[in-house]
């Protein structure tokens, strides 16, 4: 790759440059997840749709990786939470204390307070600590003794869980996972890139990843969101996702089907999916290819069921004419 990261912002930020951008932050993340092209590029579509990101899946597949490399490369000031059972809300918001100087309370800003939040194993939290975090990722603001705190234009979550090994655990609720655009799971890499990952570990017992200069700035994520949000969705598109939400409400085995905000999140994730392959425009088939990472966060629905069940809702609806 020839291209330069990008730090300070461009004075004039065109077509071509976004695309040199995205082309550079696909090649930073591939770097890191090799062989897992498909993922990276649900990744990068639900970072330009303003949306949250949980990665579920068996320890040791590179989610934590993924997740830090993704921080890393978007620029901003980044944090990380490791969850655990003693965690509380404040550890995560912040919290008010007593200033014997001034005789006021002082208020200590948590980890939330960043461009980029890492959560890693969400799940170990107590729900009384996951409740946390529900209105900074709906409304990008925290209230703490009753003072509400703006959080950064650009803030989104990376969210990591283990399906397995639930000793200790609490499953997320319905509202939390609404608040996700997709949930992700990376799968084991073929045989040749585990052959080429064990090859670059001989002779480096504690190699970091060198993930170099951020690909972007908040400025630049903040451009290139907005760029993604005037894709085009015209009216039969849009009723074609309508129609698709309440196949989901009336099918008997989803207990809660497609929320509206989910809907709207869908909406923006297939628009981020146009943009990246060069469109500025949605098609059916642009919703299709979303529909498993959206729904899978948001269908009250067995996990082992989940893509049959996607599937028989995709083939229900027909889908619109050009």
């Amino acid at each position: 790759m020839t291209l330069t990261p990008l730090i300070q912002p461009p004075a004039r930020f065109d077509d071509r440059l976004a695309t040199d951008i995205v082309t550079l932050l696909r090649h930073t993340l591939n770097a890191e997840l090799i062989g897992k092209e498909q993922v990276v590029e649900f990744v990068i579509a639900a970072v330009l749709a303003r949306g949250h990101l949980l990665l579920e899946d068996v320890p040791g597949l590179g989610k934590t990786t993924l997740a830090k490399a993704l921080a890393h490369s978007v620029g901003g000031e980044f944090k990380r939470v490791q969850c655990t059972p003693d965690l509380l809300p404040g550890d995560i918001t912040g919290f008010s204390v007593f200033n014997q100087k001034s005789r006021e309370f002082d208020f200590l800003p948590g980890p939330v307070f960043a461009d980029v939040l890492m959560v890693d194993e969400i799940n170990r939290a107590t729900p009384r600590t996951q409740s946390a975090l529900l209105e900074a990722m709906a409304e990008r603001q925290v209230t703490v003794d009753n003072v509400h705190h703006p959080l950064s234009e650009s803030f989104f979550v990376i969210a990591t869980q283990n399906p397995v090994d639930y000793h200790g655990t609490h499953p997320l609720p319905e509202a939390q996972l609404d608040r996700f655009a997709m949930k992700l799971t990376i799968g084991y890499p073929g045989a040749a890139h585990e052959a080429t990952m064990l090859a670059s570990a001989v002779g480096d017992c504690c190699r970091a990843p060198a993930l170099g200069k951020p690909v972007l700035t908040p400025h630049l994520l903040h451009a290139l969101q907005q760029k993604v949000a005037s894709v085009a969705v015209n009216e039969k598109v849009q009723h074609y996702l309508v129609a698709l939400a309440q196949a989901s409400r009336a099918h008997a085995k989803v207990a809660l089907g497609v929320s509206p905000r989910g809907l709207l999140v869908w909406q923006r994730v297939a628009q981020a999916w146009a943009y990246l392959a060069g469109r500025t425009f949605v098609t059916p088939d642009d919703v299709q290819v979303v529909a498993g990472p959206v729904l899978s966060v948001r269908l009250s629905i067995d996990a082992r069921e989940s893509a049959a069940v996607i599937h028989e809702l995709l083939r229900s609806v027909a889908v619109p004419s050009a």
